[in-house]
């Protein structure tokens, strides 16, 4: 489903230039759990960017559904974007001015769907992460696994194929956390493929395939 081809990503400051990844060759089956750890700095976050079209590579190719990235216009890239993947953060990246029903309703915005088809899917996304009774609430609100809640109905209301997690239990104690592994869990045995970068090795070890880091490069 997601096939990244000797990728390589440089970042260049005036007096300083990172190779951030190098050499990556990583294939994601549809319906997969994939798991992508390392230490801080690794890559891991730029990885994950790339895999979601967040970001160009320096060198090499990526193809999602056989689809090579490159030959895309912008407008084109962020429209399958916004199709294909949900994406969750450690930091839950809701505006406080908005209800709980309206930022989930937000990457509906970017199609052309009508204001009672928005609300019915953000009711039915809200509904499966256990929030119904919060649509009016507003995030500050909210408990962190509340709102972090809220970011996976953001990311799946537009029912996407793939669900991109960047530490999403980063900033939850130990009892949310696992709530939310727990929703990520039944996505993915519904169908959803997910792709997790975390520092926790328990939390990796309940996917299907844990993807190994260490200084922008794939290691075994």
């Amino acid at each position: 489903m997601i096939r990244l081809e000797n990728i390589s990503k440089t970042y260049q400051t005036d007096k300083v230039e990172t190779m951030a990844l190098r050499d990556i060759n990583l294939h994601v089956k549809k319906g997969e759990f994939v798991s992508i750890m390392g230490p801080s700095g690794c890559g891991k976050s730029t990885l994950l960017n790339l895999i979601g079209l967040l970001d160009r590579p320096g060198q090499g190719k990526i193809a999602v559904d056989g689809k090579e990235m490159k030959v895309w216009r912008d407008k084109e890239l962020a429209s399958f974007r916004n199709r294909t993947f949900g994406f969750i953060f450690q930091s839950f990246h809701l505006i406080n001015d908005l209800r709980v029903i309206d930022n989930v309703e937000l990457p509906l915005l970017y199609r052309s769907s009508s204001a009672k088809e928005r609300r019915r899917l953000a009711e039915e996304a809200l509904a499966k992460v256990g929030l119904s009774a919060r649509i009016d609430h507003y995030p500050n609100q909210l408990s962190g696994g509340q709102q972090q809640r809220v970011a996976i109905a953001r990311a799946m209301v537009g029912r996407p194929g793939v669900l991109l997690a960047d530490e999403p239990t980063g900033n939850l104690d130990s009892h949310m956390g696992a709530e939310v592994m727990d929703i990520m869990l039944k996505l993915n045995h519904e169908g959803t493929t997910v792709v997790m970068v975390t520092h926790d090795e328990q939390q990796a070890k309940q996917g299907g395939r844990i993807v190994r880091v260490f200084d922008g490069q794939l290691v075994a």
